[in-house]
């Protein structure tokens, strides 16, 4: 009988990763996602059955061969889809890139399997956390995203007591949550968190609109422009305005 901790499903991988994380990364994508994102670019990473089925040695000899580039604690990211929703590979893999001295990232919206006492073992192996804030309320995180706000916050209150570093990534949406109320907000939870090291504010694009008429699924932002550069800009440095870690403004959507 296969060992499921040893197996994940894998969408897809990134060899020389530069923005899931520091440094340079190998971006390891996970297949399925519980949540529907109204911005999500990768609507073929939901099924939970999809991707190519891989195992933790498969992996790490993927990942070894790029550890030269490893530098200035560049390493492996687990993102996704939702990387929790296989959270014993993920503890598995974790600890076998430990064990290779290799940095790790988890990319992740909280929403997985649920199993508190699982996931901080997996922050045990865990150097840094990309921890994505759709909403600051349990009505916009629902019109989102389709799911509970509850379930990311309960993750929340584990990664705050582990300690662990983390980054906040939030989608910036014309229209949705581009509002000077909203980032505002964003600050002030941020600046409750102890363990946050930066945020990221990230521009919405359509890019993924070919991938839902591939898969004959309706674009759910049909008409909304990309994010445009000044508000953008405007709104980070609204954010670094009100938070109380330092944050740096782009000097152009990317």
């Amino acid at each position: 009988m296969a060992n499921i901790s040893n197996i994940a499903r894998v969408h897809s991988i990134e060899t020389m990763g530069l923005v899931d994380g520091p440094g340079i990364r190998t971006v390891i994508f996970l297949q399925g996602c519980q949540l529907r994102c109204r911005y999500c670019h990768n609507p073929d990473t939901w099924g939970l059955k999809g991707g190519k089925e891989m195992t933790a040695e498969e992996l790490i000899k993927i990942v070894k061969r790029y550890k030269v580039y490893y530098k200035n604690k560049g390493g492996v990211t687990l993102s996704g889809g939702e990387p929790l929703l296989q959270p014993q590979f993920v503890l598995e893999f974790f600890k076998r890139c430990k064990e290779e001295g290799i940095h790790t990232v988890l990319d992740t919206a909280g929403h997985g399997c649920g199993d508190e006492k699982l996931y901080r073992e997996i922050l045990q192996y865990t150097d840094l956390v990309l921890y994505d804030i759709k909403a600051l309320d349990e009505k916009g995180y629902f019109k989102l995203t389709g799911g509970r706000q509850r379930e990311s916050l309960d993750f929340l209150d584990i990664l705050i007591e582990s300690g662990v570093s983390m980054w906040i990534r939030h989608v910036v949406i014309p229209g949705i949550n581009d509002t000077k109320d909203n980032i505002i907000q964003l600050a002030k939870f941020i600046n409750k968190i102890p363990n946050v090291e930066k945020c990221e504010l990230l521009p919405y694009h359509n890019y993924g609109i070919k991938k839902y008429k591939e898969l004959k699924i309706k674009y759910p932002l049909e008409g909304i422009p990309p994010m445009d550069e000044e508000g953008f800009i405007y709104l980070n440095n609204l954010l670094a305005k009100h938070l109380d870690i330092p944050h740096k403004v782009p000097s152009k959507v990317i």
